[in-house]
C-alpha cells in the first residue's frame, strides 16, 4: 500500500503549483484542467460574469482557492463574489456562485464531492456545466435541478446567464 505524505496547509498556502492543486485534508488532488471546449466555456461564462460586475456589485473570479473547511481547499473554475475581493491567498467566505465545468476526465463521484463541499461551506448556487450534452445542473441547499434550455438564474442579485448565448460561443 503507498503512503501519502501529509501537507500542512501553511506549506500548501506559501507555494504556488503548477497547475494549480486542491487541498483535501492534507493531500494535495490534482485538478482536470480540460481541454479546448472547456476553456472556451470558462472563459465565455467569466467575460459574460465580467460585464456584469458594475451593475450587480459583483466580482467574478476564475480558479481562485476556496478554503471551504479548516483543511480543505476547493478551486472552483469560476466563482462570484458579492462585492469587491480582497487580497487574500484563498477566499474563506462563501462565494455567491460556484461554477465547475465537466472536463472529460471527470468523475460524477468526485464532482459531487466538490459540490457537496461548496454546499456545506454556505455557497447558495453551485452550477454543473456540461460542454458535450449541452446542459447545466445547479444546486442549491433545497436540492438538485437539470437545465438544458432557458437560462441560469439567481435571486438577491439576480444573475441571469442565457444558455443560448452561451452555447452559441
Amino acid at each position: 500500500m503507498a503512503s501519502t505524505t501529509m501537507l500542512p496547509v501553511s506549506d500548501y498556502l506559501a507555494k504556488t503549483w503548477h497547475p494549480d492543486r486542491e487541498y483535501v485534508d492534507g493531500e494535495l488532488l490534482e485538478r482536470n484542467v480540460g481541454q479546448v471546449d472547456h476553456a472556451r466555456l470558462q472563459i465565455v461564462i467569466a467575460a459574460f460574469l465580467f460585464r456584469l460586475e458594475s451593475e450587480l456589485r459583483i466580482s467574478a473570479l476564475t480558479e481562485v482557492r476556496v478554503q471551504v473547511k479548516p483543511t480543505r481547499f476547493r478551486i472552483p473554475d469560476i466563482c462570484v463574489v458579492l462585492g469587491g475581493v480582497r487580497d487574500e491567498p484563498a477566499l474563506n467566505r462563501p462565494p455567491f456562485v460556484c461554477i465547475e465545468i465537466l472536463s472529460k476526465d471527470d468523475t460524477m463521484s468526485s464532482m459531487q464531492e466538490r459540490i457537496n463541499d461548496f454546499l456545506d461551506f454556505g455557497v447558495p448556487h453551485v452550477w454543473l456545466i456540461d460542454p458535450r450534452l449541452k446542459c447545466c445542473y445547479v444546486y442549491t441547499p433545497d436540492g438538485m435541478r437539470r437545465i438544458a434550455d432557458g437560462d441560469l438564474i439567481t435571486a438577491n442579485p439576480e444573475i441571469r446567464v442565457p444558455l443560448s448565448e452561451i452555447w452559441a460561443r
